[in-house]
């Protein structure tokens, strides 16, 4: 997935240079359409037995997606030079790849990695709107995923870490939306 993942985001980046963030949004999320959650990306250690094609597509929204919960693009751009410089001309395993991101990012995103390059389920948002609040969670994870992701709610963004219990949220509004820079599913409940 290393390889595979961080090439198919360069062409975000690159698009990124030359186009804008928008534009460059606008083509990872495109892919999606491509991935098959098929099975994990990462496959069983120790046997001759492969992961997921989708360490292209899904891979690249998985950084795209920690790109959005570190909220910081010069400390993004930052880690992506780093990982270069650091690992230069090395073999590497994942947990070094994964380990070098959550320290210098400053969050621990062992679960968010585990969610997916681990698992095919992709996280699902659960929430609730009544009256004067939003009760929310996150269902089909790993254990202790507790990702940050960005909503707007009647058009004004917040800024949440949901966990797989439920949370509330006192708001008065009528309308939701999930930031789609992240990739993940959303589920209304009444």
């Amino acid at each position: 997935w290393i390889h595979e993942s961080f090439t198919a985001y360069s062409e975000n980046l690159f698009l990124d240079y030359y186009f804008g963030k928008e534009a460059a949004s606008d083509y990872v999320i495109g892919t999606r359409r491509n991935i098959q959650n098929d099975r994990p990306i990462i496959g069983p250690y120790n046997v001759n037995k492969e992961g997921s094609g989708d360490m292209y597509y899904k891979g690249a929204n998985m950084l795209h997606t920690i790109r959005s919960i570190i909220n910081d693009d010069e400390k993004w751009k930052r880690i992506l030079r780093g990982l270069n410089k650091r690992f230069y001309h090395q073999t590497v395993t994942s947990k070094e790849i994964e380990d070098y991101i959550s320290t210098e990012s400053g969050i621990d995103l062992s679960p968010v990695f585990d969610q997916y390059l681990r698992t095919t389920d992709i996280p699902t948002l659960e929430y609730r709107l009544k009256e004067e609040s939003l009760m929310f969670r996150w269902t089909g994870c790993v254990q202790d995923f507790n990702m940050p992701i960005d909503l707007l709610l009647d058009g004004k963004k917040v800024r949440l870490t949901p966990s797989t219990d439920y949370q509330s949220l006192v708001t008065t509004a009528k309308r939701i939306e999930i930031d789609r820079n992240f990739y993940v599913e959303q589920k209304q409940i009444k």
